[in-house]
C-alpha cells in the first residue's frame, strides 16, 4: 500500500496495490490471462520500452485513489520494464496502457464491463480486447476520436499497435505473433523446448558419430597410405638388390 501527498493538499492518498478482488474467478479464465501476458512478454523481450502487466492496478489521476481499474493484461510502449506495485500514470510520463485486455468469466456483471469501457474510453485506451471463452466470442474495440469503436469484423483482424493477429476457430480463440507463431501455453511451451532438447541431442549424437565416422576414415587411408609406401619401399629395396646383383655378375664378367 503507498501513501502519497497530492500537490495542493497534505492531506495523505493511500493507492492500494491490490482491490481484494481474485485475479480470475475460475482455472480456465486464470490460463487465458496467463498465456495473452506471457505470449505478450515473450514477444516484446527485446524491446525495453515496453512495459506489460496482468492485473495491475492502474491509477490515472494523481490524488483520486478511487478512480482505477486493473486490466487483466495491458501494454503500455513508451514505458521501461521493471516492478511496479501499481501503474501511477502521472509518475509514467502521463503514457496511459494503450491495449487492454479482459477475459471473462460467469460472474463479471453487464454493469462492471459497461463501468469498464467508459474508463478505458475516457482515459485514452486505443485498443480494448473482450475475450469469452464460455461461449468463444471475441469483441474488439478500436479508438476513433472520443470513443472506442466496436470492430465490425474481428476474426483474422490485426491490433495496429501489437501487430499480432486474432483468429476465432469454431472452438477457440488463437491468437499469432507477427512472425506467424501461435500464442502458447506455459506447457505448450515447455513440450517444444523439450522436443528442442531432444532435437539437439539427436543432432548432437549423430554430430559425434560423424565425427567418428570421419576419424575411422582417416584412420583407414592412413593405414592404407603406410601399407603403400611400405610396398613401394620394399620395392626399392628389390629393384637396389637386382641391381647390386648385375653389378657383381657384371664386374666377374658374367653378362645375362
Amino acid at each position: 500500500m503507498v501513501q502519497q501527498l497530492t500537490p495542493d493538499t497534505t492531506e495523505e492518498v493511500i493507492y492500494p496495490e491490490s482491490d481484494g478482488q481474485p485475479m480470475a474467478d475460475n482455472t480456465e479464465q486464470f490460463q487465458w490471462i496467463v498465456k495473452i501476458k506471457e505470449n505478450l512478454e515473450i514477444l516484446f523481450a527485446l524491446q525495453d520500452n515496453v512495459f506489460i502487466a496482468g492485473n495491475l492496478l492502474w491509477y490515472p489521476v494523481q490524488g483520486e485513489a478511487k478512480i482505477r481499474q486493473a486490466p487483466d493484461a495491458m501494454v503500455v510502449f513508451g514505458r521501461p520494464k521493471g516492478k511496479r506495485g501499481s501503474y501511477k500514470q502521472w509518475q509514467e510520463d502521463n503514457i496511459p496502457p494503450q491495449v487492454v485486455f479482459e477475459i471473462l468469466s460467469p460472474g463479471n456483471k453487464t454493469k462492471e464491463m459497461a463501468n469498464k469501457l467508459l474508463f478505458y474510453q475516457r482515459y485514452n485506451v486505443e485498443e480494448y480486447y473482450i475475450y469469452d471463452p464460455q461461449i468463444n466470442e471475441l469483441t474488439g474495440l478500436l479508438r476513433s476520436g472520443a470513443n472506442l469503436e466496436v470492430i465490425e469484423e474481428i476474426n483474422n483482424w490485426v491490433s495496429p499497435r501489437l501487430e499480432i493477429r486474432f483468429e476465432l476457430t469454431p472452438n477457440t480463440l488463437e491468437i499469432f505473433s507477427p512472425s506467424g507463431q501461435r500464442f502458447l501455453t506455459s506447457v505448450e511451451l515447455d513440450q517444444i523446448r523439450e522436443q528442442e532438447r531432444q532435437r539437439a541431442d539427436t543432432e548432437s549424437q549423430r554430430a559425434d558419430t560423424e565425427s567418428q565416422r570421419a576419424d575411422a576414415e582417416s584412420q583407414r587411408a592412413d593405414a592404407e597410405r603406410q601399407e603403400k609406401e611400405a610396398a613401394l619401399l620394399k620395392l626399392e629395396l628389390e629393384r637396389q638388390r637386382y641391381q647390386d646383383l648385375l653389378t657383381r655378375l657384371q664386374e666377374r664378367g658374367i653378362d645375362l
